[in-house]
């Protein structure tokens, strides 16, 4: 597998792929300023969990039955779109009272926990019908058939998960050291308000996202 593998057109479409801005960054950003960088952390951990699902899903055919199927992609499309636009509103909601972000621990059942960090970023990914269309028409150039598809499929998603760890985690350290200007409540309030319209727009550009 080794001696056949392009790496290098391989290594710089997932970097410019993971460079470039849109949910996944967003999530990061935003919960890293809400709660600290172990948020932003483990927000980019729960997404990039889902490329391993997505690699696997590829690798095992199942995408050819969900592209080849109108209304299973529908529906699919539509439960990320939903999951998005919530996210907005919920971004939206806190910009309409805005209290300043915080990076101490928090016991309202409001704030971010661990866990909720981890749900955002792994259902973001996994409900996201885009990353499946990437991998299904992107991998398989990269996959030798004298090799486990599977085995190939999961080694590229463990390279597209360093890749985009290191930045995500690199943007919510970024985000946390700026942590004295974010605790101010206009800039808070500001910074969601932007969170919650793009989420939004991703929300419904996704919804009307056609193969």
């Amino acid at each position: 597998m080794l001696e056949h593998f392009q790496w290098l057109p391989f290594l710089v479409a997932i970097t410019l792929l993971t460079l470039s801005p849109g949910v996944d960054t967003i999530l990061v950003m935003r919960n890293a300023a809400s709660g600290g960088w172990r948020l932003g952390f483990l927000t980019s951990l729960g997404i990039c969990m889902g490329l391993f699902a997505h690699a696997t899903v590829s690798a095992l055919g199942l995408s050819v039955i969900l592209l080849g199927s109108a209304e299973l992609f529908t529906v699919f499309k539509l439960l990320g779109a939903a999951y998005l636009v919530y996210l907005g509103v919920q971004a939206i909601r806190s910009a309409l009272a805005p209290k300043g972000m915080t990076f101490k621990e928090v016991k309202s059942p409001r704030a971010l926990t661990r866990w909720g960090c981890f749900r955002q970023g792994i259902l973001s990914n996994v409900l996201n019908p885009k990353p499946i269309i990437f991998y299904m028409a992107f991998l398989p150039q990269f996959i030798d058939p004298a090799h486990s598809a599977l085995v190939q499929s999961l080694f590229m998603a463990s390279l597209h998960f360093i890749i985009a760890m290191v930045w995500q985690t690199f943007l919510a350290l970024m985000v946390h050291r700026a942590r004295v200007w974010l605790a101010r409540p206009k800039v808070a309030q500001v910074l969601d308000s932007l969170t919650g319209v793009l989420l939004l727009g991703f929300g419904v550009k996704l919804a009307l996202f056609q193969r």
